[in-house]
């Protein structure tokens, strides 16, 4: 896959916003057990993989699950009104995943211990 921005709903599932057409979606859809790599903001710093159970939701059904996405990555929009009539005109849909297992963290490309502890 590609990289992409991801956040975390509030029952802890990894969410991403997509089109249903994206290979993303119909991979998930096809079998919903996925994998999910979180990269740390520092080039070699730490990551983890997340598996987990994909769930996809379509438009007008991923409008009020988009909305929260929306609030936990960047708080309020000017205008819910206006986000929820893009959301449907664009025909977003949002997966979400159930993490199942996850770990353990890397500590990027360096053997853990050459890694300074905090």
């Amino acid at each position: 896959g590609s990289p992409l921005t991801c956040g975390v709903d509030d029952s802890g599932r990894i969410v991403v916003s997509t089109y249903p057409e994206r290979a993303k979606t119909r991979n998930a859809r096809r079998d919903p057990r996925v994998s999910v790599l979180v990269l740390s903001d520092d080039f070699g710093g730490p990551w983890v993989q997340v598996d987990g159970t994909a769930e996809v939701i379509d438009a007008p059904d991923s409008v009020e699950p988009l909305v929260e996405y929306f609030r936990n990555i960047s708080g309020e929009h000017p205008d819910w009104d206006e986000y929820r009539a893009a959301m449907i005109k664009q025909g977003k849909s949002i997966i979400r995943v159930t993490p199942t297992r996850w770990g353990p963290v890397a500590t990027g490309g360096f053997p853990a211990r050459l890694v300074e502890e905090d």
